[in-house]
Order: C-alpha cells, then structure tokens, then sequence
C-alpha cells in the first residue's frame, strides 16, 4: 500500500533533460508528417464544398415499350386433344404460321358435316322465310280485292235498291191512278143506276158501269200486289246489303288474321334463320380454331405443353412466343419516398448486367458505360415489392443501347437530381432527410411555367 502524503511529495520531472527525448524531437519525419496530416486536412476541407449530384437509385429489368412488344403467351379458344406440333423451340414463326393442331372433344361437335348441314338448314328457313313473305304480299292483294269486290257489291246493291224504291214510287203513283178510275167507276155506276130508276137509262147501260166498276176494283187489287211486291223487293235489296257487308267482311277478317298468323310465323322464321346463321357462323369459326396460329411472328420462347394426345381445356397456355419487332425499354423500382421527385421526361442513368460499367455515385456524368434514358411513365400504384415502377425508354440524344440486350436482362438506374455541395449531401444523409424536394418541386414548376409561356 502507496504511503502517499503531502509530506511525502512526488516530483515530477520534465524529459528535456534526456539525451534520447532531445533526439527524437530533432527527427525531421515527423515534421513532414504534421504538415502531410494538416494538408489532408485542408483538402478534405475543400472538398465538402465540391458538387455532389443527388441522385435516385433504383434497381430493375430489361423489357419492351408498348404492351404487345412484350412476350406473348398463345391460349387455346378451345377445349381439345393435342394432335401434332408444327413447330420446336427456337423456331422463327411469322404471323398466321400454324403452331398446334388440336382435334375435337365435345360431342356436340363431333359431326364432320357439322357446318355443311347448319349451312342446309340455314338455306331451307330462307326459303321457308321467302314463303311466308309471299304468303303476307298475296293475303295482302287478297284483302284488296276483296275490298274491291266488297266496294263494286255494295255499289251494285245500292243501285238494286234505287231500282226497287223508284218501282215503289211508281207502283204507288199506278195505285193513285187505279183508286182515281176507281172512284170515277163507282161514281158513274151510281149515277147510271140512279138514272135507271128514273128510267132514264136502260139497264144495259147500269150494267156495262157495274163491269166497269169491278174491273176497277180488279186492277186495285192487282196494283196493291204489284205495290207490296216492290216493297218487298226493296226490303231484299237492304237485306242483300247487310249480308254482302256480313259475308266479305267475314271474308276481309279471315284474310287479315291469315295475314298476320303469315307475319309470326314470318318473324319466327326470321329468328330461326338468325340463330342458325349465328351457329353457322360459330362452327365455321371453331373449326379454325382447331389450328393454333401465330399471331405475330417472333420466336417461340418455350412449349408450354409437351406430347401427343395431351387434352386441353379452353384457355389453356400453350406456347410463348416473344415478337421479332420491339422496341426495348427499362422497368425499374423506386422507393415511395423518392417517387415525388420524379416526373415524366426526367433524365436517367442506365447500365446493364454483363456490360463493363464504372458509375461515380456523386458524378454519374462522369460514369463509364452508362446510357442514358427518359422516364415515359409512371406508376402510380405501389408494387408488390412494395415499390414503384418506372418505365425508361432510350434517350434520343445519348449513344443508343446495345443491340444485344435481351429481355428480362437485369437494369440498375441512377435518376438524376439537383447539384448540392458534398458537406450538405452529408448532412442530408446524417439527418435522414429526402433530397432537395421543395427545391425539386420548385424547379419543376419553373419549367412547366416556362413550357406553357412557349405554348
């Protein structure tokens, strides 16, 4: 135990006295040295206030600009049995080249005559339809003439019946005339049968009056006959009216309600030939469905089915073929907080799996083996890696993308931002705070306002 104690001082004695210490203060390294340390200094002092590119990384693929560029996989409209392949992986098929033959399952189907015979019965409800048209245009004319003949009856009848009441008026005026020589004979047999009681006539004379008068009285009983036969007769001719009217309105009625029983069976004919034109059309259609075609021409990527006699059903895959023409783009995912900062038309930095490339985080202009590229959309729904996607076309501008990039090759992409200095990146970066967003937005605005004034 230390018996340390205020009269027990321990001096403490400075190293200048040595010999070594004064040798090792002499060494000129060390004074190069301070002055390496405080030039490093300087320059990283310096350097926090170079320029530094903010930038959004983002990470993706290659693929296609417009959706049918894109690799196709070709669906069978039918279900069926595989029969024969026509093609192998590999193959350059043009458009409307035959792929697959597939036979068919479906009884109802099954008959080889299928179309041939909907075509026959397509033609006999034709000619049926046709009837019935003809059958309408003659029931038609039959109603016209009927109405014709009702006209000239009618027509005939009224005349019958003029006749009838101008012989009325006329045996009426002959009854007047009978009653007159009548009242004439009476009036001359009294008179002679007076004058013979005062023997101033002979009774011959009384006599011949006496044969006068009953011949008078003869001739009214003959003109009321011949009267009331004319009544009659008129009587008939209204009655003749009345059934002719009757009977060709019977006539005209029967005629109409055939007409219209020929229009519903017309119009139920014309639906039969619609339905079975529609099953013409549909056969026809299945039966070139039976042939899987190409529905551009491209390469076939992969055979989705494999062997013979294989059943499918409708809407089943069977190859992929990706399209000969395209034109090639990026797909590439951002974080949604990055997302407001980039806009259509914006510049992106691109480079390629397999291509030699040195990218310069901080200055991505100076970055080898990059190409540049324009936003053409945006995605404005989260994806499920819980990103955003981006479409990147090439840049017009810039060196164009190699030729030999294929589809589905990998794509890494830096958008560029706004020019900071390095000390305020760090900054940034230490506090966790986004890019230059307000700025960003700011400096949009401009442009667009300036894009309008232009307008």
């Amino acid at each position: 135990m230390l018996n340390i104690s205020d009269n027990n001082p321990v001096k403490m004695e400075s190293g200048a006295g040595y010999e070594t210490i004064r040798v090792l203060n002499n060494r000129p390294h060390y004074k190069i040295l301070n002055r390496i340390i405080w030039l490093i200094c300087l320059l990283n002092f310096i350097g926090l206030f170079l320029p530094w590119t903010q930038n959004i990384r983002g990470t993706g693929a290659v693929t296609t600009l417009k959706p049918d560029q894109r690799p196709q996989t070709i669906h069978s409209a039918i279900a069926g049995r595989v029969e024969k392949w026509f093609v192998k992986e590999g193959d350059f098929v043009n458009k409307g080249d035959t792929i697959a033959f597939i036979s068919e399952i479906k009884e109802e189907y099954f008959d080889p005559n299928l179309v041939g015979n909907t075509k026959q019965q397509v033609n006999a409800k034709r000619m049926a339809l046709e009837s019935y048209d003809d059958k309408v245009i003659a029931l038609e004319r039959q109603m016209e003439s009927l109405s014709m003949e009702l006209s000239l009856k009618l027509e005939q009848g009224m005349n019958k019946i003029q006749q009838a009441s101008l012989k009325v008026k006329s045996d009426s005026m002959d009854l007047e005339a009978v009653n007159t020589q009548l009242i004439i004979a009476q009036t001359q047999f009294n008179r002679a049968e007076t004058l013979n009681r005062d023997g101033l006539k002979p009774l011959s004379d009384v006599e011949e009056k006496r044969l006068k008068l009953q011949e008078s009285q003869a001739k009214i009983i003959t003109q009321q006959n011949k009267l009331l036969a004319s009544k009659n007769e008129l009587i008939n001719s209204r009655v003749e009216i009345n059934r002719i009217k009757a009977e060709y309105s019977e006539k005209i009625s029967k005629a109409n309600s055939d007409k219209y029983s020929a229009i519903g069976s017309l119009y139920d004919t014309e639906a039969q030939v619609t339905k079975l034109e529609n099953q013409y059309v549909n056969y026809s259609i299945r039966n070139g469905l039976y042939y899987i075609k190409a529905p551009q021409s491209g390469i076939v990527n992969k055979t989705l089915l494999s062997g013979i006699g294989e059943t499918i059903k409708e809407g089943t895959a069977l190859v992929s073929i990706m399209p000969s023409k395209y034109d090639i783009a990026v797909e590439t995912y951002v974080d949604p907080i990055d997302l407001p900062l980039i806009k259509r038309d914006s510049r992106i930095r691109v480079w390629f799996d397999g291509w030699p490339t040195i990218v310069f985080s901080g200055w991505p202009g100076m970055s080898y083996g990059t190409f540049g590229g324009n936003v053409v959309a945006i995605e404005n729904f989260i994806s499920p890696n819980g990103k955003y996607r981006i479409l990147v076309s090439p840049d017009k501008d810039e060196e164009p993308w190699p030729k030999e990039l294929s589809i589905g090759a990998g794509a890494q992409t830096i958008a560029l931002l706004e020019n900071v200095p390095i000390w305020y990146e760090i900054w940034r970066n230490l506090n966790g705070f986004p890019p230059n967003y307000y700025n960003s937005q700011a400096t949009n605005k401009t442009v667009s306002n300036k894009n309008d004034e232009k307008k």
